[in-house]
C-alpha cells in the first residue's frame, strides 16, 4: 500500500511480553517451592553429576539423609517424550525419588488423566499428600505428581 503512494515502509520488531523466555517455568517452580518447610533444603537448577553432562535437575530438595528430584513441566505436550527424558536423568542424576510438578491447567489435567495409571508405579504420591509432607518439613515417602 506504501509503495502505491510512493512511499518506503520501515519497520522494527521488538521482543514483547516477560523478556525471560522460561518466566511461566519459574513461576511455576516458585509456586511449589514455596510449599517447602524450612527445614528443607531447596537448591535450583542442580546439575547432574556426570562430567560433561549439561542437564539439571530444576531443583533438588533435600534433607540430612539424602535428596528428591523435582522436574516441573508448565505444558505436558509428549508424554513419552518426557517420560524418556526423565527416566535418564533419574538414571545419571543419583536421586532415589522424583517430583513431578505440572502446571495446573485442562491441558496437563487431560493428559495426566490419560497417562496417570500407567505412572503410578513410578510416581505413585498426589498433590495432597507430597505437599503435606513438605510444609511438614518432610520429603515424600515416594515419587509422585504435582499440580499446581
Amino acid at each position: 500500500m506504501c509503495a502505491v503512494v510512493g512511499l518506503d515502509l520501515w519497520l522494527r520488531a521488538y521482543a514483547g511480553g516477560d523478556p525471560l523466555r522460561d518466566a511461566g517455568h519459574a513461576a511455576l517452580l516458585r509456586r511449589f517451592l514455596g510449599s517447602v518447610g524450612p527445614s528443607l533444603r531447596v537448591r535450583t537448577e542442580v546439575p547432574l553429576p556426570r562430567v560433561g553432562d549439561q542437564r539439571a535437575w530444576d531443583a533438588t530438595i533435600s534433607d540430612s539423609r539424602e535428596a528428591i528430584g523435582v522436574e516441573a513441566e508448565t505444558r505436558l505436550r509428549d508424554a513419552q517424550a518426557f517420560e524418556r527424558r526423565v527416566a535418564l536423568k533419574r538414571r545419571d542424576g543419583q536421586v532415589e525419588r522424583l517430583v513431578i510438578v505440572l502446571a495446573d491447567s485442562r491441558a496437563n489435567r487431560s493428559a495426566l488423566r490419560s497417562i496417570r495409571s500407567a505412572w503410578r508405579t513410578d510416581y505413585p504420591l498426589d498433590t495432597d499428600e507430597i505437599l503435606e509432607a513438605l510444609t511438614l518439613g518432610r520429603l515424600p515417602s515416594a515419587g509422585g505428581v504435582v499440580v499446581i
